[in-house]
């Protein structure tokens, strides 16, 4: 059998997404259950069929590159951000980049590590900060950390992620906690 040219093949895109929490084991073929019973609910088999979504391979312990069929990407990712648990662990799928070829995923990925690494002299050193109401900066948090207090909006929250630029947090309390997904500008002073 001959190989089809590249004008009869299928154009594919693939999805760069991140796995969240960080360290978080995850094998390739139970994610690839995962996304494809998230697609199938959302869209029926007749668009699982059209899309032709797999897992394609991991990178690092935290991304994954996942391949679907050209025009199909915004209904992947709908699909992606609606998966919670893989097996009997709780995961959340953020999508960093979509792309036409696998490598150009590898080499964002990549530009973003060394990037951090470049900046700082070593990978993820970038850390966020502790504010006052007043949004006045008390002392780094560093990244990775669960632990850290905040006060923002008058209110005192936990520091549950720091990745980069975004900064998750939690309301200290027992009833009616809020989760908030601020960014670093959101904490500096104005």
């Amino acid at each position: 059998m001959t190989v089809r040219p590249p004008t009869l093949r299928d154009k594919r895109r693939y999805l760069l997404v991140r796995v969240d929490p960080p360290g978080t084991p995850i094998d390739q073929k139970e994610l690839y259950y995962a996304v494809s019973d998230a697609v199938t609910s959302l869209f029926g088999d007749t668009v699982a069929a059209i899309m032709v979504q797999a897992v394609i391979c991991a990178e690092g312990d935290r991304h994954i590159v996942i391949r679907c069929r050209r025009g199909t990407e915004r209904e992947l990712a709908t699909a992606l951000s609606t998966i919670t648990a893989c097996r009997d662990t709780r995961i959340a799928l953020r999508i960093i980049a979509a792309s036409g070829t696998i490598e150009s995923l590898r080499e964002r990925l990549h530009q973003k590590t060394s990037g951090n690494a470049a900046a700082d002299g070593t990978a993820e050193t970038t850390s966020a900060e502790e504010v006052t109401g007043d949004g006045a900066p008390v002392s780094p948090v560093p990244p990775g950390q669960s632990h850290g207090d905040l006060t923002f909006g008058g209110k005192e929250y936990l520091v549950s992620n720091c990745d980069g630029q975004k900064v998750d947090v939690i309301e200290k309390g027992f009833k009616n906690t809020h989760r908030l997904f601020l960014t670093r500008s959101d904490l500096e002073e104005p």
